[in-house]
């Protein structure tokens, strides 16, 4: 099966409407087995922090997902890293990740994110090499360091 190719477009106000309904959908499920209930307002807070850090990821001109980062001098931050039920399965979330994992080895960073204990989502990160690194009561702390360059022998 071919990977759809996606893109990251940076989100707008007027996308609100489509992250609420992303949130819902991807989210809900796992926030419950955890034990967290959440009303629209506390979603709708959520997706508003770090607004100016988020993505939409399209596919054949298609909203499709989310992608929301924050990076600083030593590492980059995964927010939040959803995709759409009907589009989950099909090597998006993958794609996405191996975006980031490029772009903070090309900056000798680490990558960072969160992921809720119920998120079955855990198991592709370690896949692609996220080792866990923390955890507190709901998330395991996960991160990927960027590859170290062997030492030139002489």
């Amino acid at each position: 099966m071919k990977e759809l190719e996606t893109k990251l477009i940076k989100a707008i106000k007027e996308d609100g409407d489509f992250l609420l309904n992303l949130r819902k959908q991807t989210m809900v499920e796992h926030l419950e087995k955890a034990g967290i209930y959440l009303s629209d307002e506390e979603h709708i807070a959520r997706i508003n922090k770090n607004f100016d850090d988020s993505y939409i990821i399209t596919s054949i001109a298609n909203r499709i997902g989310l992608l929301k980062f924050v990076e600083d001098d030593n590492r980059i931050e995964i927010l939040q890293l959803q995709i759409l039920p009907k589009h989950q399965g099909k090597g998006i979330g993958k794609q996405v990740l191996n975006k980031m994992i490029f772009k903070a080895e090309a900056s000798n960073k680490v990558l960072f994110l969160k992921v809720l204990k119920e998120n079955p989502a855990k198991h592709l990160y370690e896949r692609i090499g996220f080792e866990v690194v923390g955890e507190d009561n709901h998330e395991f702390f996960m991160q990927k360091l960027p590859k170290q360059e062997s030492p030139l022998t002489e």
